[in-house]
């Protein structure tokens, strides 16, 4: 029964994309179909065929393996934070949600700028756009920055996309917006993996890129003339041959753009310690004061019910579904990393499968109100007031692509986990 409660979840969760479209006679269902399919199978392959299995296991150690590097220079550095086991592994009771899950992005942010410096990385996006562009029929731009912003996250990618931005139309930055709601960052993978299964975190990925294309292109559809389907070259990892080049298209010196990589990991990690602590605190004190009104009200109550239908919908028993709306609710207000924290370790592994899948997939997404705010902040430093308007009057819109790629996501996956 809960199968066809899953499958019935996709059909509504398209169905409710599909009820607020801006543009309901202009939906390509041949491209929707498709991008349909080709989620069905990768969630399939992913989680039920021993050789996709076996891959995303790999890439998950692979994370685990370079977060256990990168603690030999926390070791250095804090060495009260962190203890050498049996085996050579890293141990010890003062590692915490810093040491283990953020610190390591020091490392890992870093490497994945020297791949971009060098090429390879701009290289994949590039090529993997293009086949996408010509698999689903979408536009070729749209089908490039998908897949660029689930390696290099939503501000970093509308950044260096600013050239193209300018040159399109309005409607389709809404677009573009929107899709950003959905995305992740591959140098932060490393710190999901540590807090949640990362068979799960990797399989969300490859399928949120193809989600966020289908829902954007429900929710406001716009055909693209074949004059103006065209990648404008944009920057540092938007052009055609990659690489890292300055402001005045000079290559910067390796050692000059590494230090701003760090720098900059070091500020990402600030940002994230800084917004789990004030939201976490904030929840806490909305809980407090709703608990001097009614004991048992909390903001986990409220977001629960709110969320609790679309749990349900994943094919989830009432008691599960109720700990799912919860976790996703939370996650909207709050972040991803405020949940996976409270749910780390023996509490997800002691969830259901179906449950413990479809949970991560939901989380593995930077979907929540604090976003809204980065893009819509993001846009007006590059487009003019007239398109930064479009965007900020959609608000609604952005909340809506973000939420339903990741039920999409965890619909897809939940089907094949059980």
């Amino acid at each position: 029964m809960y199968v066809f409660i899953n499958i019935l979840g996709l059909i509504v969760f398209l169905g409710i994309a599909f009820l607020f479209s801006k543009k309901k006679k202009e939906v390509n269902w041949r491209s929707i179909i498709i991008m349909v399919v080709i989620n069905l199978v990768l969630a399939w392959f992913f989680t039920s065929f021993s050789g996709g299995r076996a891959a995303v296991k790999g890439a998950a150690d692979g994370f685990n393996w370079l977060v256990e590097i990168s603690y030999q220079g926390i070791l250095f550095a804090l060495p009260n934070w962190v203890a050498k086991g049996y085996g050579g592994t890293f141990t010890g009771t003062s590692m915490n949600f810093v040491t283990s899950a953020l610190l390591p992005i020091l490392m890992i942010v870093p490497l994945f700028d020297i791949l971009t410096y060098i090429g390879v990385l701009p290289w994949i996006i590039k090529w993997i756009g293009r086949g996408l562009s010509f698999i689903t029929g979408q536009p070729k731009f749209e089908s490039f920055f998908a897949v660029e912003m689930m390696f290099l996250g939503n501000t970093e990618v509308l950044a260096i996309s600013g050239l193209q931005l300018r040159q399109m139309k309005a409607e389709r930055n809404l677009t573009l917006a929107m899709m950003s709601m959905s995305c992740v960052t591959a140098s932060i993978l490393g710190a999901y993996t540590q807090m949640v299964p990362g068979q799960f975190v990797l399989t969300a990925v490859p399928i949120n890129i193809i989600n966020s294309i289908i829902v954007t292109s429900m929710l406001n559809p716009v055909r693209v003339p074949k004059e103006e389907d065209t990648v404008a070259k944009v920057g540092q990892v938007g052009e055609e041959d990659g690489g890292a080049e300055d402001g005045n298209g000079k290559r910067e010196p390796f050692f000059s753009f590494l230090g701003d990589s760090i720098l900059g990991a070091g500020r990402l990690i600030l940002i994230i310690t800084a917004n789990v602590i004030a939201f976490v605190a904030l929840a806490a004190l909305i809980d407090k004061i709703l608990g001097l009104f009614w004991k048992p009200l909390s903001l986990e109550s409220i977001l629960g019910v709110i969320m609790f239908p679309f749990a349900w919908l994943l094919g989830l028993p009432v008691d599960q579904a109720w700990t799912l709306s919860q976790d996703m609710g939370l996650k909207l207000v709050t972040n991803e990393f405020v949940v996976m924290g409270r749910v780390a370790g023996d509490v997800i592994n002691g969830y259901a499968p179906h449950l413990r899948a479809i949970l991560t997939v939901f989380l593995t997404s930077f979907a929540n109100f604090g976003t809204v705010g980065m893009i819509i902040g993001a846009f007006k430093g590059l487009v003019d007031k007239n398109k930064n308007d479009l965007i900020a009057k959609n608000v609604g819109y952005m909340l809506l692509s973000g939420i339903l790629v990741s039920l999409l996501s965890a619909g897809f996956v939940g089907l094949f986990v059980w």
